[in-house]
């Protein structure tokens, strides 16, 4: 081997050999540094879940959100009564419907015969 190429590797190991040890210190700084920072945080977490137990344990609980009041309808007797017979026929009418939608979708050997019709609700309005 040339003594220019001894050299050469002579001059990089020393190198390498220097460099190891900062490398190493810095490594270690560095793992220390994660550690503390770990620690911290959890720290951190238990203290805020132990502020969070404590305030449960001593104050009633308080709503997460308020809700918002429903609008009272400035409706007369009439009136009222007059809706609440149409959202029974809606009503109806939609049982009605769901009824013969299964009676139609199965097979129809032992479906029961229709009833008697329903007679139509007197409504002064005519809705």
């Amino acid at each position: 081997m040339k003594t220019k190429n001894l050299k050469k590797k002579i001059r990089r190991l020393e190198k390498r050999l220097q460099d190891g040890p900062k490398k190493l210190t810095k490594l270690k700084q560095r793992l220390q540094a994660a550690e503390t920072a770990r620690k911290l945080k959890a720290a951190r977490k238990s203290a805020a879940r132990a502020a969070t137990k404590s305030s449960k344990r001593g104050e009633p609980k308080k709503p997460a959100a308020v809700k918002k009041a429903k609008k009272k309808l400035n409706l007369s007797p009439e009136r009222r009564a007059q809706l609440a017979a149409a959202m029974k026929a809606r009503w109806a009418a939609k049982r009605a419907a769901e009824a013969n939608a299964k009676g139609a979708s199965g097979d129809n050997q032992h479906s029961a015969p229709p009833g008697p019709p329903q007679p139509p609700l007197n409504r002064p309005d005519g809705v």
